[in-house]
């Protein structure tokens, strides 16, 4: 973040593998929302968002471009100032007053890492030590660097690197002051496979540490992978929840049938059985609108067998993040044409 205030941060521990912990236990309050807004005229940026994330959860923040996500970021990071509703960030109430306490306990990494080109990268993080005015600051580097496995180019300068390699200097940056809120915008665009598994273990390691990740992200697999909780924002709150509870909300079970041939009359045959609620013909087979796929299975199966089908297999269906996210985004844009 650009010109943090300063403060003192914890003493860093001995461990290089294992950063500090932070003030609460997972569980509690790292960040509270009632309400807040931001308008920019006639225009909402977002409005009226209420959640709550503990110490230690992964939170991912998802919506299309537009629908507010950067200006809540930048609004809980003490960068804008709300124009209604209020906020608890790293436990310490979101006010004008509190800005500085508050960027003590924070992070931010942004999609562009913002560093300085010609410097190298213990320079850079020389610099925004200097910012924080951080104590043990050769100590702090050496972590954050050896946490996101780049010892061996500490003495590089920032504009002889990939935009993979500078995402991580980045990610070093942001560990500096051993935040207890980390907020995240696209970490791992650019990286190659290898470098995006080595920042997922790290945003896993320092959840294990209490640290609350605040992740915005346009991969859906990854937020998928990474959240224990994700919210869905097009200008206000769509949906808020774990990714699996998401899919039962949006989305009825159902079972995939593959079948080697068609049936002959499969309203019959699927109307027969009481757990079949309905029933779609697929290119391969059928999909079956169930009550309860561990009791629908056996019962399809033995209807099957009674006309002497082929069954290739029956499996239930499963819904990802992506089909959540995209129903509700298309909910929005047919919602808008009426």
């Amino acid at each position: 973040m650009t010109a943090p205030p300063a403060s003192q941060g914890p003493n860093p521990t001995e461990s290089v593998s294992a950063l500090p912990s932070v003030d609460g236990s997972k569980g509690d309050c790292a960040l509270g929302v009632d309400q807040l807004t931001k308008h920019f005229g006639d225009r909402v940026a977002f409005d009226h968002l209420s959640f709550e994330v503990g110490y230690g959860e992964v939170f991912g923040f998802l919506g299309p471009n537009g629908a507010g996500k950067t200006t809540a970021v930048r609004t809980l990071g003490t960068l804008i100032a709300p124009t209604s509703g209020s906020a608890v960030v790293a436990g310490i109430p979101l006010t004008l007053k509190n800005g500085s306490e508050i960027r003590s306990r924070i992070s931010m990494m942004p999609e562009s890492p913002g560093l300085y080109l010609r410097l190298t990268v213990t320079e850079n993080l020389l610099c925004f030590a200097g910012l924080y005015e951080l104590d043990d600051v050769r100590k702090r580097i050496d972590r954050a660097l050896r946490a996101v496995n780049l010892q061996d180019r500490a003495r590089d300068q920032c504009g002889s690197l990939s935009k993979g390699l500078r995402q991580r200097v980045a990610l070093a940056r942001a560990l500096l002051n051993d935040p207890a809120v980390l907020f995240l915008d696209e970490p791992t665009s650019g990286l190659d496979p290898v470098a995006t598994r080595e920042v997922h273990d790290l945003i896993n390691s320092l959840r294990s540490q209490g640290v609350t990740i605040f992740l915005t992200t346009h991969r859906l697999e990854e937020a998928e992978r990474l959240c224990d909780r994700v919210a869905i924002l097009n200008t206000t709150l769509r949906l808020i929840g774990r990714p699996a509870d998401l899919r039962q909300q949006l989305f009825r079970r159902s079972l995939d049938v593959r079948l080697r041939s068609p049936l002959d009359d499969p309203g019959v045959l699927f109307g027969a059985v009481g757990e079949v609620e309905g029933w779609e013909q697929t290119p391969s087979g059928y999909t079956l609108t169930v009550t309860d796929p561990d009791l629908a299975a056996p019962a399809v199966i033995r209807a099957l067998v009674r006309v002497d089908a082929d069954v290739l297999s029956i499996v239930e269906s499963h819904h990802s993040l992506e089909d959540v996210y995209l129903e509700l985004i298309d909910e929005d844009v047919e919602a808008k044409r009426r």
